[in-house]
């Protein structure tokens, strides 16, 4: 009762968040952004949502397809149908509530394909640590291709932390990262090893442990290859998404892949923090956009356009899937009775 309470609580925390961040934006636009926001989403060229859409199913398509391959190890072949259908069931699912997606996918692909439901929310576990580990490699690339601009952020905002103006030079630019980098890590050791037995502390190591497992558990996969490109094709189409989505609207049509991947790298982040990532979502997107000159009410009507495709084609497909899976299923279940039925008869 007490950790339902908690889960309930959590997810009006979060949502709540969510809203007051739509208030917060549209609350904060002078008339002038409001007129550059509404005209910024009527001069849009919404054609360049179709590719957007096929670039989304071609991730979601992949991503199942990369669970099967963890299935196998197991002993199991789930049908690529099957598996894709609560792949976007979960999605749909997780817009609402958070984390309710991997287990409704799970319950509903053992139902279907006969998997015992704890081994598929053990593979679950082991892609959701790859997915982590991915994240960071994105994050360290986005920075690497990006040095310049993230380094003359990072010593702006520090320079304003430390002197209150923007004129520290580099190398005390640099000192100072190095002294907070060497300060968080003897903080971090020292409370580890001083309260190593409190709840909080042994689930964050047991949470490390499991991440350096789910790491090294990929090895025993019979497909690795496969997995791997399946990994790879799923970024790149989130990568493409917003690539592509910069030519729908003209003042940021300019913009590169060194800008999608600074906007893929928070808007994932954006994606988790609230359902479906509404607030979050478009907020992340136009502060990531100032950093690259762009206006901020054109920055969140590309936000708002962005995810509005993305929320449009979770609740479309996962609707959809949701019907085709009861109703193929039920098929074909009844199929299997017709035919044993036939079988005693003769």
């Amino acid at each position: 009762m007490r950790r339902k309470t908690s889960v309930i609580l959590q997810y009006i925390i979060f949502l709540g968040g969510g809203i007051f961040l739509i208030w917060w934006q549209f609350h904060n636009m002078t008339p002038n952004q409001t007129v550059k926001f509404k005209s910024a989403l009527a001069g849009a060229d919404y054609r360049i949502l179709i590719p957007i859409v096929f670039f989304a199913l071609a991730s979601h398509i992949s991503r199942a397809l990369r669970w099967k391959i963890l299935l196998e190890p197991l002993g199991y072949k789930p049908s690529s149908f099957n598996t894709f259908c609560v792949t976007m069931v979960g999605y749909l699912a997780n817009s609402f509530v958070p984390r309710l997606g991997e287990i409704l996918k799970c319950t509903l692909l053992a139902k279907y394909e006969k998997i015992p439901v704890q081994k598929l929310i053990g593979t679950i576990v082991i892609e959701r640590i790859f997915d982590i580990f991915c994240y960071f490699i994105f994050i360290c690339f986005t920075v690497l291709i990006q040095y310049k601009l993230v380094g003359n952020f990072v010593k702006a905002e520090i320079a304003t932390m430390v002197t209150g103006n923007t004129r520290l030079p580099l190398w005390a630019t640099v000192l100072a990262t190095i002294a907070i980098i060497i300060a968080a890590f003897l903080l971090l050791r020292f409370i580890f090893k001083k309260f190593a037995s409190a709840k909080l502390l042994q689930q964050i190591n047991n949470f490390i442990t499991g991440l350096k497992e789910g790491i090294a558990s990929i090895k025993k996969l019979q497909k690795i290859g496969w997995f791997l490109f399946y990994t790879l094709l799923i970024w790149s189409m989130y990568l493409l998404q917003i690539y592509i989505g910069f030519s729908a609207i003209e003042q940021v049509s300019h913009l590169g892949l060194n800008a999608a991947c600074s906007v893929l790298t928070l808007a994932t982040l954006a994606m988790i923090l609230t359902p479906g990532g509404i607030g979050t979502f478009p907020t992340a997107i136009f502060l990531v956009l100032s950093l690259y000159k762009i206006d901020q009410s054109i920055g969140e009507a590309f936000g708002w356009l962005m995810w509005g495709t993305t929320t449009f084609i979770i609740l479309f497909f996962g609707l959809l899937c949701l019907a085709l899976l009861l109703f193929i299923n039920r098929k074909k279940q009844t199929d299997i009775v017709l035919t044993q039925s036939s079988s005693i008869i003769k």
